[in-house]
């Protein structure tokens, strides 16, 4: 039985503007019956009144390493296999991030990540190679990825790298910028934009999730790996993305919880306690796809009410939003809601 909120709590919502998202106009039958979390739209909007004075640049990310060399082909290999397996790094038991150092640098979770690919390239490990992503062992990839921990879910990873190798080796000459340049260089544009694709023809980036007999599109990794290359190749021009103002939030841990720290997102008594307690909060569980849908919705509203207040020649897209919430709390010791999940 399909439980709804009384229509006046509904009504009192307000909606984003339409960007030409998927994702974003997926998100209504969550945002008006809620259980367990709410926008809090009076404290966003006061955030917004400080925020819109921030700088909010387009990031440079740490991903790939291999832009360096000057071979666009192979950073854009390393980007969209990096973020293949970008998800859970926080040990399910311990709640122990998963760490290394690299070159000198200290790193954690995701950009940990990419520092054991770039090692694993100085190794001489193929490992932007389809043929080898379609066969390696769960010890070959345990060995790229020592850390401070093993890597969470490491038999998942495993089985997304082959899934991936398999069809970038069955399609596309292995590699993941032949898919790229098979593209339109859009997110989305009929059935053809990379978002759309990535979506379409690599199962593990169909993230969407089930909510009182609705789909509620999400696509994190889908969207993140092309934000990522926009960002670090715009400049240089070896990737186009056209329609960047289509792209959301990417929902993870992070974002939530850093809205979470700001009193955008409330939660409900029992879903604040399951996650300070670090219980596990199902996958695809109301909870679950309330925290993400909520995140992409917060995030929209906020980056409106910041271009409110911006100059024409300041406004923001919703990724850098994303980007301001993420880059300053990925690191942060408040407790993020953990969700055993290949997604995020």
């Amino acid at each position: 039985m399909t439980l709804h909120k009384p229509p006046s709590a509904a009504s009192n919502l307000r909606w984003p503007q339409p960007i030409g998202s998927p994702v974003l106009d997926s998100l209504r039958p969550v945002i008006e019956h809620s259980r367990d979390v709410k926008t809090n739209l009076p404290k966003l909007i006061e955030v917004a009144q400080w925020m819109a004075y921030e700088e909010l640049p387009v990031p440079q990310y740490s991903i790939p390493f291999a832009a360096d060399s000057g071979n666009a082909s192979q950073a854009i290999d390393f980007t969209l296999v990096a973020v293949t397996i970008d998800f859970a790094f926080t040990d399910f038991q311990n709640h122990t991030k998963f760490q290394v150092d690299y070159a000198g640098t200290h790193y954690s979770d995701s950009d940990a990540l990419f520092a054991c690919m770039k090692r694993a390239l100085d190794e001489g490990t193929p490992i932007l190679d389809g043929a080898y992503l379609a066969t390696i062992t769960r010890a070959q990839l345990a060995h790229a990825f020592r850390g401070n921990i093993e890597l969470p879910l490491l038999d998942e990873r495993v089985e997304m790298l082959h899934q991936a190798g398999q069809i970038l080796q069955a399609k596309y000459g292995g590699r993941y910028h032949n898919f790229i340049n098979d593209c339109s260089p859009r997110c989305y544009d009929k059935g053809n934009g990379i978002v759309e694709r990535l979506t379409a023809e690599i199962p593990r980036f169909h993230d969407s999730s089930p909510y009182d007999g609705h789909e509620i599109k999400i696509d994190k990794l889908a969207q993140l790996g092309v934000w990522i290359m926009y960002c670090n190749f715009r400049k240089s021009g070896a990737f186009q993305l056209d329609d960047t103002e289509k792209l959301t939030a990417f929902a993870d841990y992070i974002v939530p919880a850093a809205l979470r720290v700001m009193n955008i997102l409330e939660y409900s008594p029992a879903l604040d306690h399951a996650i300070k307690t670090y219980q596990l909060i199902p996958r695809d569980s109301t909870q679950e796809v309330e925290i993400r849908a909520h995140t992409l919705y917060a995030t929209a509203l906020l980056r409106e009410e910041i271009n409110k207040i911006r100059p024409p020649d300041m406004q923001t897209i919703i990724p850098q939003i994303d980007a301001r919430l993420w880059l300053p709390y990925h690191t942060t010791f408040w407790p993020h809601h953990l969700t055993r999940t290949i997604m995020y």
